[in-house]
């Protein structure tokens, strides 16, 4: 075992190979809910790998497969008018807050019945009817504006929620120590959640951070920060509520930084086992502690849901991502007199 990895590991949560500890305090159908929302998102990254491997996608797609826990556990205490903030991978807060995949299958062919009108590709994701105002390719961007959208919320005086998503290597933006010390000063109702993947885009963590246990920046703003197995359900799903519930109810932020790791590349359907930069047995290491597998065994497990339940939900759900390709296939593309058109405020589309 490579020493980066052998550290890592050493420095991982004390409960990292617990399988579900809280997830007793999950109702069956909540459960059901979110192996669906987690499920889906597999399934969808899957396939958009294969259009990309193809050539029928030509965006840049970040691949999101690997970190599904932490997107449907967080989003499983959000409510519609809740924004959620996201970043260059994009994919999985997407669907996990209520985005349309046809939409989004849309957006990522370039058409005109995407989400952002085929003018914003996989790293600009738009839902605002479902309170996903967007995403953002710039490292930290999320960050700034969840904070902006929590003071607004606080001046409005109503309970809703911002929830920023962000990588490991937005803790080297200025942006993320700014946005953590103007919400925990406003005590603003916004969750930083940080998916530390342990690269930024090809960097290994431990050469960018001095300290590589983010979570521990929080006490330098007086806020609450957690470290936690972004593979455990249970773990994120009760962290995320005692969050949620901390900003809905006006305590102010938290931070959470949520150990996980995408298993395809940076970018691209590929592994990124040819750039020396990680291994096949560190791939293997937290592929074999797959999240959604773990689910699965707890259901089944469990008798919360049956193996022809589980068989039928893929069923269901292939035939839905067949029937969003499909859709993306034969949208047209946009018509370049509406190059301007949703580019500024004023008369939409």
């Amino acid at each position: 075992m490579g020493s980066a990895l052998a550290n890592r590991i050493k420095t991982a949560p004390a409960g990292l190979d617990c399988q579900h500890d809280h997830l007793a305090e999950c109702s069956p159908e909540e459960l059901r809910e979110m192996a669906r929302v987690m499920t889906r998102i597999r399934l969808v990254e899957e396939r958009i790998a294969e259009l990309v491997a193809g050539g029928e996608i030509i965006c840049p797609c970040h691949l999101y497969i690997g970190q599904e826990v932490i997107a449907a556990g967080v989003s499983a205490h959000l409510r519609p008018d809740d924004f959620v903030f996201s970043t260059h991978r994009s994919h999985g807060h997407y669907l996990a807050k209520g985005g349309d995949l046809k939409a989004m299958m849309a957006e990522l062919f370039g058409r005109r019945t995407g989400c952002s009108r085929g003018k914003g590709g996989s790293m600009h994701l738009v839902a605002p009817e479902v309170g996903y105002p967007g995403s953002s390719a710039i490292v930290a961007g999320s960050i700034p504006l969840a904070v902006g959208a929590a003071l607004g919320f606080k001046l409005r005086r109503v309970d809703c929620v911002a929830v920023a998503f962000f990588g490991d290597g937005a803790a080297c933006e200025g942006a993320f120590y700014e946005s953590l010390n103007f919400a925990a000063l406003k005590k603003l109702p916004v969750v930083f959640v940080c998916e530390n993947n342990f690269y930024s885009t090809h960097m290994p963590l431990e050469e960018m951070q001095a300290e590589p246990e983010l979570y521990k920046k929080a006490a330098g703003f007086n806020l609450p920060g957690v470290r936690l197995d972004g593979g455990n359900l249970g773990e994120v799903w009760t962290t995320a509520r005692e969050a949620v519930q901390r900003a809905r109810q006006g305590h102010g932020p938290t931070l959470m930084e949520c150990l996980t790791y995408r298993w395809r590349g940076h970018v691209g359907p590929d592994y990124d086992l040819d750039k020396d930069l990680r291994t096949l047995e560190e791939l293997n290491w937290w592929m074999n502690r797959c999240g959604l597998k773990k689910l699965e065994e707890y259901l089944l497990s469990r008798g919360f849901i049956s193996g022809a339940e589980a068989a039928a939900m893929v069923q269901e759900i292939t035939g839905e991502i067949a029937a969003a390709v499909d859709f993306a296939r034969h949208s047209p593309f946009p018509d370049k007199k509406d190059l301007y058109l949703g580019v500024f405020k004023g008369k939409q589309p």
